[in-house]
């Protein structure tokens, strides 16, 4: 079952969730550069990806929502991000999404141009 997100998701869904396709913006003095997946926490970012891989990459940190973004600024790949309970969202490219709970544990940046 894929739901389409307008913002966040509820971790209680297990499911996996494509984020929306909104513009890339900053929150903060902090930048995303291409070609990076970013995380930002209150408007700071705390990490940043960039290789296109086929397994998960983990999240030293364990950033946690809310007051997380994560955000796609790479122009045709997609990033998968994943919560500690299995759930997952796809994050389209040149896009951002908001994290409304839970606690992220991975990143995976794919060549699919869509989710």
């Amino acid at each position: 079952m894929t739901v389409a997100l307008a913002g966040g998701m509820s971790v209680a869904a297990q499911t996996t969730a494509v984020a929306s396709s909104e513009p890339v913006t900053t929150q903060a003095a902090d930048t995303c550069a291409y070609p990076y997946v970013c995380f930002f926490k209150n408007g700071v970012k705390i990490g940043q990806f960039q290789d296109v891989t086929t397994t998960w990459q983990d999240l030293p940190s364990r950033p946690s929502g809310p007051g997380l973004v994560v955000q796609n600024t790479r122009n045709d790949d997609v990033a998968y991000i994943r919560w500690s309970g299995g759930a997952t969202a796809c994050i389209p490219p040149k896009s951002s999404f908001t994290v409304s709970g839970g606690t992220l544990t991975g990143v995976r940046i794919s060549s699919a141009a869509t989710c």
